[in-house]
């Protein structure tokens, strides 16, 4: 592997947490929003912990639990996320990054979202608390408050938002355009719906929903096609993996362990 490849992994292995944003950009934000379903894939005590692979070298792991919690008297689901570096990348170049966010049982929207990043000699602290009914965001560490698109979403909840949609009755070709908030700024989030596809995985050939995110050409992509990501088709619908065509080699997030899942599963733990 070349030095650009080995500076890639270790910084990448936290992309489990963000796979949803990095270098994302569209140029307007769009209204469009998909219903959830009443009735949720996940609940409180699922874990799911991914590896990040640059080719054949495992560079870190990421975990995300959800459970409940309280905020404001309210009863809503609290995930965090946790990406790390492992092995010789851990040693190059060390990444610990924790998201926190605390959403809405019911539309999946967030009220405080909460990101502690430490790579290399690099730290960061920051909050923010979503004041959906009003359109903005309190962004505690600078105590600004910036004015955001109806029902924008931090960077853990998007995720499940994603699995709380009707995936079942989503047509090929179908555009998921969101808006979310991540490091004081907004980020609008157009993901493509390209239909289902078999993934062979170590839990074996799993039917997944095939997405593919519209990406930015330049900085690490060469198009706009090069990302990719799978969701099991099934009640669970739990991201299975992610692959990323970088301008220095291949990035793949697969799913390594589950835990407490909401449904039984077929997968296999070989």
């Amino acid at each position: 592997m070349n030095k650009v490849g080995l500076r890639t992994l270790p910084y990448m292995a936290k992309v489990i947490l963000l796979f949803w944003l990095l270098c994302l950009y569209a140029e307007g934000y769009s209204q469009f929003w998909e219903a959830v379903v009443s009735e949720k894939p996940f609940e409180p005590g699922e874990k799911l912990t991914y590896s990040v692979k640059f080719g054949p070298i495992v560079g870190g792991y990421a975990t995300l639990v959800l459970t409940s919690s309280y905020y404001n008297g309210r009863l809503v689901y609290y995930a965090r996320g946790e990406g790390k570096t492992v092995g010789l990348a851990e040693k190059l170049y060390s990444v610990k990054d924790i998201f926190e966010s605390y959403f809405d049982f019911n539309t999946i929207l967030p009220y405080k979202a909460i990101r502690n990043v430490k790579e290399g000699n690099y730290k960061k602290h920051d909050e923010a608390v979503f004041y959906q009914h009003e359109n903005t965001v309190h962004c505690l560490t600078k105590d600004t408050i910036v004015s955001v698109p109806a029902r924008t979403l931090d960077m853990i909840s998007v995720l499940y938002y994603i699995r709380s949609l009707d995936l079942q009755n989503l047509k090929p070709g179908t555009v998921l355009h969101t808006v979310t908030f991540f490091d004081e700024a907004i980020f609008p989030f157009d993901i493509r719906y390209k239909g289902k596809e078999e993934v062979r995985t170590k839990h074996g050939k799993i039917k997944c929903f095939r997405f593919d995110p519209v990406v930015e050409p330049g900085r690490m992509f060469e198009s706009e096609d090069d990302m990719t990501f799978w969701i099991s088709d099934d009640k669970n619908l739990i991201p299975i993996k992610v692959r990323f065509d970088l301008l220095v080699g291949s990035l793949h997030i697969e799913l390594a362990d589950y835990n407490n899942l909401k449904y039984q599963t077929g997968f296999s733990r070989d």
